[in-house]
């Protein structure tokens, strides 16, 4: 190595208990100067080695003796004569001067070249540092010789360390399908197969847990993992009709590459999916699609004759709040008409400010002026009114709470007259103690998280301020930490009832609800769909990414209101459509849809999973997950399905032949598979299974019309190895046939043929020998007892063929195989003997 070498020596221990140096120094100057006093107490050996770096004995001799482990005595204080001890102590009293010479001279000097000494103790050649082994130098200096190194802590080495594959115990044992353990002792681990199934030695259990049963173990196991939450039956029904209405409104064509690609046109809206639900469905996922309608569904305001663009937009944003404010009414009503339910009996004050929790200003109205609060009554209709209305309020709540009278006031009647304030947050309390005392109050105590935020929208903040400044103030408050503040949990963790979820997650994860999240998407301008769209967000399982998938093509595709993070806009798609593009190339988009199809592929729903997967950006990619999905669920491709998947999806036909064949020819029908691959015009994998599964039964059979039905489909096609294997078997059955035919005609023309004949003779004559030479290539594998067997059977009939009318075409060929009978043998040699006592004679 050029600069840091790295040496592996075995040190020895000079000098007694004295730690050895692992760093050493080509250049030993200051190192010389820094041990004067050790090499005074040397013998008279050492000495002899120190003059050979160009210092004598004298001078060390007449040198005084300095306290050891002294770095800044300086070599000229013994040269004058001066005690260095005297000398240190003025220097340090009056100025620093020798450190900052010394400093300076460090600076001064180039970097010298330093060899790591490594002791050679290394046990293992794949080691880790980290535990206690491998290449690791001390890297610690001492300050002066009296100062000891501490020693290392101990580590201990690693339990299992890396086995050579020569000296591996699995090797060889690959095919071992009896013993699993064995096949995959080197290469085993953990996988995922078709439609959530997880292989796996042992037992599952968690990273804390415990399992019954030891991995080690020739079993392999396969389990189902549910990747959808909930009955597989109704997940199904939910997936179909969300599915079907978004194909409806999807064009499939062919991208620049003759790919099918999913196009969801614009019509595809949030509004079109709230139609797929009944009006009187107000669960999360309808309520979810009507929040998205609320926020970024285009919506004609009928702004266009206001010539002004700020007033339109200032318009705008009033008419959106207004929008969100309806979604809100409608989803906290079931909340709130839970809380009316579980306190039937309680006072009026409470049910007033639960019914304003909720929004619902008439019902309050009337329940106050019913229970004879007619002037409260008047203030809650003019709710949430204008800025003078707010401003009297909170003057007369800061008139109470100076004059303490509001301790003899109803806290639910306090919290009345905050909310008509406009205060949403904290009502401030007198204080006071005893009978006096007013605590402060908060009021989105025991409220959840919607309509801890609808008090915000209602009463917080003005009609006009925008949605931003209201989500900006829930949001500042529940991450301020305030327990009186619901945080926006998903909408399961609400439910005090066990949901079912085979999931558990950790106790201090926080997935916010995928309401909060879409609010937020919209309030903050620099939040991308990469933020909002996890699976915890939308449901227990980790796994079900139905709604985010629906999501990012409603935002990303078809509203273009937000996108992923990582979208590289620098290349950008184009369809035929303008306003069908995608802007560059999203993996996570990708992922989304992978992942989404993987559910559809578990719950055998394969039409609406190929579906999914034409939503794939690139094409390569589109290509190569479609295939396999088709692949892994070839089994189930009958005729209604392949004519929903070519006739609905355009799938080309040849992809469903490609998946038929790979699953035939895995149940081994290999001529199915051959037929199946020339139907997707796969010549060179169909040209295989003929060449190493076919053709070897059709020649032990001596069947020359299968074999030239097999290969004549490849004549005159691309197929790779054509001219060295498959047409083998083609000239191999012509020779067979025409051979014999030849031979006829030579007995029958008293041993003349004609020059057509004769030239046709010839060829064979020359083919033939170079066929028998390259048939052990064709089929190679000699553990395989049908090609031994079939290469044995070629050679056999051509030279017995080619000797019957060219006795010495073989003979002249000297062809080395070991594929002819002792029979064959003796005929060569005897025909190679005939011919050379025939030339003997000639030149006689």
């Amino acid at each position: 190595m050029d600069e840091d070498e790295v040496l592996v020596v075995a040190r020895p221990n000079r000098g007694g208990n004295r730690e050895p140096s692992y760093l050493e120094d080509d250049d030993d100057d200051e190192s010389e100067e820094d041990e004067v006093d050790e090499e005074l107490e040397e013998d008279e050996s050492e000495e002899s080695e120190d003059d050979a770096r160009g210092r004598t004995a004298l001078q060390r001799r007449n040198v005084p003796r300095a306290p050891p482990g002294d770095p800044t005595i300086i070599p000229w204080a013994r040269e004058i004569g001066v005690d260095p001890q005297k000398m240190h102590v003025m220097q340090t009293s009056l100025f620093r001067m020798p450190e900052e010479e010394k400093a300076l001279k460090a600076l001064s000097q180039p970097q010298s070249r330093r060899k790591l000494l490594l002791t050679s103790n290394l046990t293992r050649k794949h080691s880790r540092d980290s535990e206690g082994e491998g290449f690791r130098a001390d890297s610690r200096q001492r300050a002066s010789f009296a100062h000891d190194i501490e020693p290392e802590p101990y580590r201990p080495s690693r339990k299992y360390s890396r086995v050579e594959s020569a000296a591996s115990a699995f090797v060889g044992h690959e095919n071992s399908y009896i013993d699993a353990g064995l096949a995959f002792g080197r290469s085993f681990r953990v996988g995922w197969g078709q439609g959530g199934t997880l292989a796996h030695l042992g037992e599952l259990c968690g990273l804390s847990g415990n399992s019954k049963s030891s991995a080690n173990t020739s079993v392999v196991k396969l389990t189902m993992i549910p990747l959808v939450p909930g009955v597989p039956s109704e997940v199904s029904s939910h997936a179909s009709r969300l599915l079907s209405h978004h194909l409806s409104n999807t064009a499939i064509d062919e991208d620049a590459d003759g790919v099918p690609f999913a196009y969801p046109s614009a019509r595809l809206t949030f509004a079109s999916f709230v139609a797929q639900f009944p009006s009187t469905d107000h669960s999360f996922e309808p309520a979810l699609f009507r929040l998205g309608h609320a926020l970024f569904d285009p919506i004609d305001f009928r702004l266009d004759d206001i010539p002004d663009v700020h007033v339109r937009h200032r318009i705008r944003a009033i008419r959106r709040k207004t929008e969100l404010s309806k979604w809100l009414k409608t989803a906290v009503s079931s909340a709130m008409d839970a809380d009316l339910r579980n306190n039937l009996d309680t006072k009026w004050d409470k049910t007033v400010f639960t019914l304003l929790s909720g929004y619902q200003v008439e019902r309050a109205c009337e329940v106050a002026a019913d229970d004879g609060n007619v002037k409260l009554a008047s203030l809650i209709a003019q709710c949430p009114g204008d800025g003078e209305f707010r401003e009297d309020l909170q003057e007369q709540l800061e008139i109470w709470r100076q004059e303490r009278v509001d301790a003899h006031i109803n806290e639910d009647t306090r919290k009345i007259y905050a909310l008509l304030a406009g205060v949403a947050d904290t009502l401030k309390g007198s204080g006071g103690s005893g009978i006096e005392h007013c605590a402060d109050v908060d009021l989105a105590r025991g409220l959840d998280w919607k309509r801890a935020f609808g008090l915000q929208l209602w009463y917080g903040l003005p009609m006009d301020a925008p949605i931003a400044d209201v989500f900006e103030a829930y949001d500042s408050m529940w991450k301020e930490g305030r327990s009186s503040i619901a945080p926006p949990i998903p909408w399961y963790a609400e439910r005090t009832e066990n949901t079912g979820s085979l999931w558990k997650l950790p106790p201090k994860a926080q997935h916010p609800d995928a309401l909060y999240s879409l609010i937020k998407l919209f309030a903050d301008s620099e939040c991308n769909l990469s933020d909002i769209l996890s699976s915890f967000s939308f449901s227990p399982s980790p796994t079900d990414y139905r709604l985010p998938w629906h999501l990012y093509i409603l935002l990303s595709r078809c509203l273009r209101a937000r996108d992923l993070a990582d979208r590289d806009t620098s290349v950008r798609q184009r369809s035929v459509d303008e306003n069908d593009r995608v802007e560059g190339h999203s993996p996570s988009a990708d992922l989304l849809a992978n992942s989404y199809a993987s559910q559809l592929e578990q719950l055998g729903m394969i039409q609406e999973a190929v579906f999914v997967l034409l939503h794939i950006e690139g094409s390569a990619g589109r290509v190569k997950v479609i295939k396999e999905l088709l692949t892994r669920s070839a089994s189930k491709l009958d005729d209604w399905m392949t004519r929903g998947l070519v006739g609905s999806l355009k799938i080309p036909m040849a992809w469903i032949y490609e998946a038929k064949a790979v699953h035939a020819l895995d149940g081994g029908k290999l001529y199915e598979a051959y037929e199946l691959y020339i139907s997707a015009c796969l010549y060179d994998a169909a040209h295989d299974i003929a060449v190493l599964e076919l053709a070897p039964d059709a020649v032990i059979r001596q069947d020359l019309v299968l074999l030239r039905e097999l290969f004549d489909v490849f004549d005159g096609r691309l197929v790779g190895g054509w001219n060295d294997r498959g047409k083998v078997f083609l000239d191999y059955a012509q020779a067979l046939a025409r051979l014999p035919q030849l031979r006829e005609r030579f007995v029958q023309g008293d041993g003349v043929l004609s020059a057509e004949e004769s030239s046709e003779l010839e060829q064979f004559s020359r083919s033939v020998p170079k066929l028998v030479s390259i048939l052990p290539e064709v089929l190679p594998d000699r553990s395989n007892i049908r090609h031994t067997a079939a290469v044995a059977e070629m050679t056999t009939q051509l030279v017995r063929h080619l000797d019957q009318i060219r006795p010495l075409a073989i003979a002249q060929a000297q062809i080395r195989t070991p594929f002819f009978g002792d029979a064959t043998r003796v005929r060569n040699i005897h025909s190679t003997m005939y011919e050379r006592f025939l030339r003997t004679i000639e030149v006689a």
